[in-house]
C-alpha cells in the first residue's frame, strides 16, 4: 500500500499530475490537478489511494488525508466509483460534503456530476453514521463559510488564472477575461469550471 508520494511536480494534465521521485514518475489522478499548478517544478506531497482493477493499477492523489479518507468512504457507496468520487471532490471541499450529508441535503448533493436523487439518498444513508464526529474543526470552518465566501471566490479565480498562465497564455490575454471569470467565481463556480470557461473565452478571442 502506498500511503503518500513526495517528489518534484514535473507536469500536470486535466486529470492527473506527475510527481518524480527516485527517478520514477508517478501519475496521480486528482480531483482538480490545476490546484497544484503553483508547485510545478517544486517538491510537493500527495496522500494516495492505491486502486487495483483487473485491467489497471491506478494511484489517486489528494492534498490532505481528510480528502483521501473521504474519497475512500465515497467508494463504499453503491454506484460510486473512483471517477465519480473524484468528480464529487472536484466540485466541493470535504467540509462542504460532510455538512451536506449530516444535514441530509439531497438538493445540494444532486448538484454534483452524475449524482441523481436516488444516489444522493444512498450517499446520505451509507455515510451519515460513518461521518459522525468526522473532522470537527473542518465542520466549524463550513459553519463560518458565509464569512469567507469572498475569500474563496478570490482564491478560485487566482488558481484558475495561474493554471491558464501555465498553459501559455499571457497576462494581456488573461486581463481581457479576468472580469468575466471574477463574476463566475462570485457565483460559486469552482476552479475547474473557471478554467474551462476561461479557455472557451480565450478561444473566442
Amino acid at each position: 500500500m502506498i500511503d503518500f508520494v513526495e517528489g518534484t511536480l514535473c507536469y500536470l494534465d486535466s486529470e492527473y499530475i506527475v510527481l518524480e521521485t527516485g527517478g520514477i514518475g508517478y501519475r496521480l489522478f486528482c480531483p482538480n490537478p490545476y490546484q497544484f499548478v503553483r508547485y510545478e517544478g517544486s517538491k510537493t506531497k500527495l496522500y494516495t489511494h492505491h486502486h487495483v482493477r483487473e485491467d489497471a493499477i491506478l494511484l489517486y492523489g489528494f492534498a490532505s488525508r481528510d480528502e483521501r479518507d473521504l474519497f475512500r468512504k465515497l467508494l463504499d457507496v453503491s454506484g460510486i466509483g473512483p471517477k465519480g468520487g473524484l468528480a464529487i471532490l472536484a466540485a466541493a471541499t470535504p467540509e462542504q460534503l460532510v455538512m451536506a450529508v449530516q444535514q441530509e441535503n439531497v438538493t445540494y448533493l444532486t448538484k454534483f456530476p452524475g449524482i441523481g436523487k436516488k444516489t444522493a439518498q444512498r450517499i446520505i444513508l451509507d455515510l451519515k453514521d460513518k461521518l459522525v464526529g468526522y473532522t470537527p474543526s473542518a465542520i466549524l470552518t463550513v459553519a463560518a463559510g458565509n464569512l469567507t465566501a469572498g475569500e474563496q471566490a478570490v482564491s478560485a479565480l487566482n488558481e484558475a488564472l495561474d493554471a491558464l498562465t501555465a498553459l501559455g497564455y499571457s497576462d494581456g490575454e488573461l486581463q481581457k477575461i479576468r472580469n468575466a471569470l471574477a463574476e463566475k467565481s462570485k457565483e460559486g463556480d469552482g476552479v475547474e469550471k473557471l478554467i474551462k470557461q476561461g479557455l472557451a473565452l480565450l478561444m473566442r478571442g
